[in-house]
């Protein structure tokens, strides 16, 4: 994608994002000074998916499970999995669904659909699937977000668009790629989010093929977060994650959202 029509889906989705009536520009621009100055001559030190400040598991001993599915936006994943949304639906297995603003402009119905289904919640992932990053770091040929502001951006307008249109402001985030430093964290925090990574890839970004994911999954202990992708209908995930669930259920696992539960 070139810089230029980066910037152009940028602009139009902030448009998007703006034109909420319940946005108040002046302390949106008042709340980024803030932040600027609080963290602005602080370094991150760390990069990757469990750096401090990121939650990857449930708190608890119990045979517990924690579902989580991204809609990741990108121009080649834009798709919905129905099949595995209604294999969950069926079994009654809840899962916390990180969806990118991107993914919500090209599915709006579907998107209001899944947000008022009691088994599902809605994370943030963010506007245009960026790494958490106050510096511009890059992880799998993605470049993070370049400063403060844009991190701001990333987290606070995908926050808005969800909120504007479920009336429920999301309380989890997870960034594109699932890299962070842990400055990003903490800015993460300050906007009222919980950072959200994960103890079990269960199909690395929709490319396992139905028994890597299977195996995969079967891994999970309690206290697991899974990862797996809903946006790639043509992907295996959703056959592997079928068997792999229906084991699991069987030695006596139970599936909760992450809401059920506090999280470490």
């Amino acid at each position: 994608m070139n810089k230029f029509f980066s910037i152009f889906i940028f602009l139009f989705l902030l448009s998007s994002t703006l034109n909420s009536n319940s946005f108040d520009t002046k302390n949106y621009e008042q709340l980024k000074k803030e932040l600027n100055e609080k963290y602005k001559n602080q370094k991150p030190k760390e990069w990757g998916e469990n750096v401090t400040g990121v939650k990857s598991k449930i708190n608890t001993n119990d045979k517990l499970i924690a579902i989580t599915m991204d809609a990741c936006g990108s121009p080649h994943g834009m798709g919905f999995d129905k099949e595995l949304i209604n294999f969950l639906e069926k079994h009654n297995i809840p899962a916390t669904l990180f969806i990118n603003a991107r993914w919500i402009d090209r599915n709006l119905e579907i998107f209001k659909t899944l947000a008022k289904k009691p088994i599902f919640e809605i994370g943030n992932h963010g506007l245009l699937h960026k790494p958490a990053s106050v510096n511009g770091k890059s992880v799998y040929n993605l470049e993070g977000t370049k400063n403060i502001n844009e991190l701001i951006d990333e987290i606070e307008l995908n926050a808005k668009k969800i909120e504007s249109i479920t009336n429920k402001r999301p309380k989890y985030f997870r960034s594109g790629t699932a890299y962070y430093d842990e400055i990003a964290v903490k800015i993460a925090n300050e906007l009222n989010h919980e950072v959200i990574g994960f103890s079990i890839l269960g199909d690395a970004g929709a490319t396992f093929n139905a028994k890597k994911v299977e195996e995969s999954i079967l891994n999970s202990k309690e206290g697991d977060i899974i990862i797996v992708h809903f946006n790639h209908p043509l992907s295996q995930t959703k056959e592997g994650m079928s068997k792999a669930l229906l084991k699991l259920k069987k030695e006596g696992y139970k599936f909760v959202k992450l809401s059920d539960y506090s999280l470490k």
